[in-house]
């Protein structure tokens, strides 16, 4: 999952919902990889996310904001609370080191979660270290062991960068990315219900079928909006 990525938030909702749906879920081992947007960027420094996004697209500020607009209506549909002003946009490395240590621990997704809410739906950055080892606390970590992983930078460093080659491997060239018993992959933000059908169809030894239609997703380069016209 690229963590700064709206539609892998929202994608995760919609992935959950149609998990919920599917008859086998409890033999259902969900696991979560790391996936870097503009992995370039350099550690430290950030900026609005809707300055980014004008910069990115040459648009104004205003009809960047009309963009953030369009996200997040997808994510409030999900029940998913998203602020389109107050966020800011930098380097993720850090975070997915971190949900590694999480990972190791059994709390995984309670942080990945707990990351999303505050990155997303709450004026919290993620990219400010303090913000991280509160979050990592809440997630049921201890601090301690969060911050010596903090001011390590190669504290799983390895895993973050291993992660990133599988997903290559794998053919994910945007986020999310869901792969299905290894073999099929479902790229974008999908309706709940499309991966509902594909895990009942990868359950029972049939071939996945390509969704009708493309879904919203962030590109290596942190592109994560279509701009509106």
């Amino acid at each position: 999952m690229g963590h700064g990525c709206p539609w892998c938030y929202i994608g995760k909702a919609r992935f959950t919902k149609g998990l919920a749906e599917f008859a086998h879920r409890d033999e259902v081992e969900v696991v979560f990889r790391s996936f870097e947007l503009d992995p370039g960027s350099p550690k430290g420094v950030t900026a609005p996310v809707v300055e980014m996004l004008a910069k990115k697209y040459g648009r104004t500020l205003d009809e960047a904001r009309g963009m953030e607009e369009h996200v997040a209506a997808s994510a409030r549909a999900e029940g998913l609370t998203y602020l389109t002003d107050g966020r800011d946009h930098g380097n993720t490395f850090d975070i997915h080191r971190l949900l590694h240590l999480a990972d190791a621990r059994g709390r995984q997704e309670e942080l990945l979660d707990l990351a999303y809410r505050a990155n997303f739906g709450e004026e919290r950055s993620v990219f400010d270290p303090e913000v991280l080892i509160a979050l990592a606390v809440e997630a049921g970590l201890d601090e301690s062991e969060a911050r010596a992983v903090l001011s390590d930078g190669s504290a799983y460093a390895d895993e973050v960068r291993a992660d990133e080659r599988e997903a290559a491997e794998l053919g994910a060239n945007a986020v999310p990315f869901f792969v299905l018993d290894r073999r099929y992959g479902i790229s974008g933000g999908q309706p709940a219900e499309v991966f509902t059908r594909a895990l009942e169809q990868a359950w029972a030894g049939r071939e996945v079928e390509e969704p009708a239609a493309a879904a919203d997703a962030c590109e290596p380069d942190g592109a994560c909006a279509v701009p509106q016209v």
